[in-house]
């Protein structure tokens, strides 16, 4: 691509913090951010390149989403309005039994791009089955993404169990682990789904490979009963 002007009518940098920039430009080279300046300066310093005006907008840093399911996309409107456990046991997990698949992932991940893109989301934190096809998906996309390695003790189409899930897991990590725009987590899926040796085995995982810990947790107020009457404490503090 050639090298562009970005000419909005405000520009919101990060920092100063609370600034908002009228008359600036910011000039983009082979995809990365080579300046930002005032407008006229910008054009005399940067003359060949195009120019892209935004008379009517803000330009803001692309905005994260700090948890997705982004595949699910795919499942939008199957089962609304449920509590959690009977959305996810008479729905959910059963529908991802019969269709989940690595195309299913892939497919399901470029919609739920496109649609963050079109929604000013640059970067997005991931956790789902096939985490290799969802990165590949956000790579062809352009977008930046955090990929879980997930781990639930249940089988799927995915993993057998939950030493399946990290092995598998660890193994996409090996092998993107250089990608500059894709990074690793640890994602056991929920209290209610791990168990607590294997919550002990990803605390130890993520010490030893110094990565941080995506999880579900107190989501729901039954899902603290059944903690408090099962375990008798909150899931927070098993």
């Amino acid at each position: 691509m050639a090298p562009f002007l970005i000419e909005p009518r405000w520009l919101v940098p990060v920092e100063p913090a609370g600034s908002v920039l009228a008359e600036h430009a910011v000039a983009v080279r082979d995809g990365n951010i080579e300046a930002l300046l005032p407008a006229a300066q910008a054009r005399a310093r940067f003359a060949g390149y195009e120019r892209i005006a935004l008379d009517e907008h803000a330009l803001i840093p692309g905005l994260i989403n700090a948890h997705t399911h982004a595949a699910m996309t795919l499942m939008r409107g199957l089962a609304d309005d449920l509590p959690l456990m009977r959305w996810l046991e008479e729905h959910i997990w059963p529908a991802e039994k019969r269709h989940v698949s690595p195309q299913f992932v892939r497919d399901g991940t470029l919609l739920a791009c496109a649609e963050m893109l079109r929604g000013g989301i640059t970067c997005f934190n991931d956790m789902y089955f096939f985490p290799q096809a969802a990165l590949e998906s956000a790579l062809e996309a352009g977008m930046r993404s955090a990929h879980g390695i997930i781990v639930i003790e249940f089988p799927s189409a995915y993993a057998a169990d939950a030493a399946d899930y990290l092995r598998k897991g660890l193994e996409v990590r090996d092998r993107y682990g250089d990608e500059p725009l894709a990074s690793f987590c640890l994602a056991p899926h929920a209290p209610y789904t791990v168990s607590d040796a294997t919550f002990r085995q990803v605390a130890t995982l993520a010490a030893e490979l110094d990565l941080p810990v995506h999880v579900h947790v107190h989501e729901t107020e039954d899902e603290v009963q059944r903690s408090v009457a099962e375990h008798g404490v909150r899931p927070l503090e098993r």
